[in-house]
């Protein structure tokens, strides 16, 4: 298998979102709710869902349906929901920061133009990347984003409207390899994934923000508890973080990007080494204990998993090459039950970001107009996912 290719720098075309959405209806067999009425009052008018079914450990299928909630994007890259159940989605390309729902229209859920950043510079695998609400958002009004310039990776906050401030800087740039994920974590303290800029060393530089995860405060600073002095790092030896998530018992998953051989899934602990550039996958971290086994790993065919969601006892990884979600099943432990097993294959294309909503559904961004996928009519496309049978999602 080839070195996966690099991308130059190049600016990209901004394109324009069309307004066009659906959402769930329950269906009989599964456990599904109605709709809540939007703020005017009236339920929005939601197309039946397609249904399949997957197997769970026993034995016993589990009915997923899948519903369109929006069409017509480009490169949604990042999701992060507003205390009206609305959510905030960022355009890698456009630099858009779209505002889709709650309020619903005759096709579903309304899709608006929030915010559009002039500093971010979107070329490679660059741009207008992960976003994360503040989770004091009615009184602050805070939105936090992570995004390429011309010089550099950088987090920046801001109020809807006004121009952002950085507050960190510095993290590095290329063409590939830029992280991106933004989340608030159980603790209250906000982290964020970063990439090694396709320069290996800096993933195991201590001193450098590349090839990590960050934690920090809503200003920037290293956040108290973190294992280096003075340092946004919490974990380092990544080659390329693209998903973050905790679960009920606020232990942090993410997903990572491998080379030739294997992408992964990881438990994050603070301060442990991860490995890159020294050893990729399961099978070479045994032979060297210093640095963390991954919980799971895929061939890059099968795989390339960008985005992660924890629903209940599920992880649910987005992936781009593989075209699938896969999901695992996690012990209280936080160890994985069984095999992980694959949904969604081949039927939406590349699969970039995956959150949980405030109902408990999961929601996944497509990315076919990435400039590596085969883009269909109506994307990119935002999903719902709902999960029966004692899964995830219900309403």
């Amino acid at each position: 298998m080839s070195v996966r290719p690099s991308y130059p720098r190049r600016a990209r075309t901004r394109a324009a979102v069309a307004l066009c959405a659906a959402a769930i209806l329950a269906t009989s067999g599964c456990a599904f709710g109605e709709p809540e009425p939007d703020p005017a009052g009236e339920p929005p008018r939601f197309p039946t869902p397609s249904v399949t079914a997957t197997p769970r450990a026993g034995g016993i299928d589990q009915q997923v349906a899948t519903t369109v909630l929006a069409t017509g994007l480009r490169v949604p890259w990042g999701i992060s929901f507003l205390p009206d159940g609305g959510a905030l989605v960022t355009e890698r390309d456009t630099a858009k920061i779209l505002k889709v729902g709650p309020e619903s229209g005759p096709d579903g859920l309304k899709v608006t133009t929030a915010a559009t950043l002039d500093e971010v510079d979107a070329a490679g695998e660059g741009g207008l990347l992960g976003i994360a609400v503040s989770p004091g958002y009615d009184k602050d009004k805070t939105v936090f984003v992570y995004y390429s310039t011309e010089e550099d990776n950088r987090i920046a906050k801001l109020v809807l409207g006004t121009e952002p401030t950085p507050i960190v800087t510095g993290i590095p740039l290329s063409g590939i390899h830029n992280g991106g994920r933004l989340a608030f974590g159980p603790d209250g303290f906000l982290y964020a994934t970063t990439g090694d800029a396709s320069e290996r060393g800096l993933s195991q530089d201590p001193k450098s923000l590349g090839g990590k995860i960050l934690r920090m405060t809503p200003d920037g600073k290293p956040a108290a508890g973190n294992p280096f002095p003075n340092s946004l790092v919490w974990s380092l030896g990544h080659r390329n973080v693209q998903g973050i998530a905790w679960d009920a018992n606020k232990r942090l998953y993410a997903s990572e990007f491998g080379q030739n051989t294997w992408d992964e899934i990881n438990l994050i602990e603070p301060g442990k080494n991860y490995g890159w550039p020294v050893v990729e996958g399961q099978g070479d971290a045994e032979t060297d204990p210093k640095f963390s086994k991954p919980l799971a790993v895929w061939g890059t065919a099968d795989a390339s998993c960008s985005g992660i969601a924890v629903v209940e006892n599920l992880l649910a990884a987005a992936c781009l090459r593989g075209q699938r979600i896969w999901l695992l099943e996690l012990t209280a432990a936080g160890g994985v039950l069984g095999q992980p097993r694959a949904i969604l294959n081949g039927e939406y294309g590349r699969l970039r970001t995956a959150v949980t909503a405030p109902d408990g559904s999961l929601w996944i961004s497509t990315s076919n107009h990435d400039g590596r996928g085969k883009p269909a009519a109506d994307d990119d496309r935002l999903l719902r996912l709902v999960f029966s049978g004692g899964g995830a999602g219900r309403s």
